[in-house]
């Protein structure tokens, strides 16, 4: 099916679905538009940190803030259905919901049986699904055997280069030497490593964050982590992915050091000063609740606080090839319902419209 007439399709079945007030036991979401539907771009006033207008919902004309093919999802929210129905079910919802890339997370399904790399490549571009990248394990010191970039990295990548990944990365942070600046440096020098292997094949390499990322060494308790593998890994080796959810959740954490004084933390600023290392993002909301560790409690994209439409527009207007760049992963850790969650993110971020540049 070509992009054209998907876009169209999906215009149609969402319409129609909004008529029939959706699935039963769904929430009701907002009506995408590529052609015809259009959504709104109506400002609230800021809420906090990572907060601001009411996500696009409303009516209204303007330009869309998710550029055109670059909406994927972390099949690691989707792990349930995956491991019960297999990919190709999983797959073809993917593709009503009007996705255009996937980020994999393991590459079997289950009780649904053995699946070769070549079978799994192949059902991706049936569906119109583009791989963009996968999340593997950084080591296991204890397992030689272990599917790491540390114990078998040359297997690692022949599997990404099997799959035609353009991007090869993992979700575990350089803490395997501990917490220290000489720590980290141990950590970069081996993302440097990686970040080359890579590299010889044509893929970038790159590091997913948590919360922890952000915080501070702990014989340097003035010095962020996350500031320390910016300045070690080569910005040509190794890339980054941020998970706003969790960047966000560092803010609320890490914006004073140990001993109290202010260290102000923006994640949009980390991506607007260094825009190339961030080729995916992971689009996961939160609704705002300081009784809670971290911040936030982690919800479906569109029901929560972090204010994607500024972010998205932000940087896909103020970075080089902005639009054209960055690839954007829906995700949700452990949604109530893995294909809704998929569903209603698509949808939302499809209606989020700008009628100012950078809005």
């Amino acid at each position: 099916m070509s992009r054209t007439s998907k876009d169209t399709e999906l215009a149609r079945r969402l319409s129609r679905r909004n008529i029939l007030g959706v699935a039963a036991g769904a929430t009701a979401a907002t009506i995408i538009g590529t052609a015809t539907a259009q959504a709104a771009a109506a400002h609230a006033p800021a809420k906090g940190p990572g907060h601001g207008p009411d996500h696009g919902h409303g009516k209204g004309k303007g330009k869309p803030v998710l550029p055109p093919g670059r909406l994927g999802i972390q099949l690691y929210s989707l792990r349930d259905k995956i491991s019960t129905l297999g990919f190709a079910p999983v797959f073809a919802e993917l593709e009503k919901y009007g996705y255009d890339e996937i980020e994999l997370a393991g590459y079997t399904q289950g009780s649904a049986g053995p699946i070769t790399l070549a079978q799994l490549k192949r059902l991706a571009k049936d569906h119109g699904l583009n791989p963009i990248g996968s999340h593997v394990g950084y080591y296991d010191d204890d397992n030689p055997g272990a599917y790491t970039f540390a114990q078998n990295l040359e297997k690692v990548l022949d599997d990404a280069q099997a799959l035609g990944l353009k991007h090869i990365g993992t979700a575990s942070g350089p803490f395997r030497y501990g917490s220290t600046v000489d720590g980290w440096k141990r950590a970069t020098d081996d993302f440097n490593k990686y970040g080359a292997a890579a590299r010889k094949r044509g893929m970038k390499f790159y590091q997913h964050n948590h919360a922890e990322e952000f915080s501070f060494a702990t014989d340097k308790p003035d010095l962020r982590l996350y500031d320390v593998l910016l300045a070690e890994t080569d910005p040509d080796l190794v890339y980054l992915e941020m998970d706003i959810y969790w960047a966000y959740c560092a803010q609320f954490r890490f914006s004073k050091r140990v001993d109290g004084t202010r260290a102000p933390l923006d994640p949009l600023k980390y991506v607007l000063k260094y825009p190339n290392r961030y080729p995916l993002f992971h689009v996961k909301d939160g609704i705002r609740d300081e009784t809670t560790r971290d911040g936030y409690r982690m919800t479906d994209v569109g029901d929560g606080d972090i204010d994607y439409k500024t972010f998205l527009s932000k940087v896909t207007s103020r970075t080089h090839h902005g639009r054209t760049y960055h690839h954007w992963q829906a995700e949700h850790d452990n949604p109530v319902e893995s294909f809704a969650f998929a569903r209603k993110s698509s949808e939302h971020l499809h209606s989020l419209r700008t009628g100012r540049c950078g809005d």
